[in-house]
């Protein structure tokens, strides 16, 4: 659980950075407002892939325990290095438009393994969830005990 916090931190850290970078990057290069760039959904993607995410997957461990499974490891590991992979080709390709320099064919596809590789994450994810599930629901349920006063 310690792990799953500390990663949602730091996503939310960079997520207001990114979202910082994009404002003051785009100033000070003089970027006309409402021109589009990656950088306008890095911080976004930051916040919801990496923060969002990672909050709901701190409550279902609370629940289900997921890292008791061996593919949870796996998941946490799959799935940050598709998110930050995928959000660090999003601020190099918005830096590049921002200077007016063509991002080539290379960014677009280190981008699309991102999002290949967060897939992967969230099908690592549902695997894991589905682990958990089948473990809480196949165990003994205890018998409610009955408090009398007296």
């Amino acid at each position: 659980m310690n792990r799953l916090f500390a990663a949602a931190s730091a996503y939310l850290v960079l997520g207001l950075g990114a979202g910082l970078y994009y404002r003051e990057f785009t100033k000070a290069n003089d970027f006309a407002a409402g021109e589009s760039t990656q950088l306008a959904v890095a911080h976004t993607h930051l916040l919801a892939l990496g923060f969002l995410v990672l909050l709901i997957v701190l409550a279902l461990e609370k629940v289900f325990t997921l890292s008791a499974s061996p593919l949870f490891g796996w998941f946490f590991w799959v799935y940050n290095v598709g998110v930050l992979l995928t959000s660090a080709m999003m601020v190099w390709h918005g830096s590049l438009t921002v200077l007016g320099e063509q991002a080539g064919g290379m960014i677009a596809g280190i981008a699309g393994l991102g999002h290949i590789i967060i897939t992967a994450g969230f099908v690592l994810l549902m695997l894991t969830l589905r682990s958990r599930i089948t473990v809480a629901t196949s165990a003994p349920q205890a018998e409610p005990v009955a408090v009398t006063e007296g």
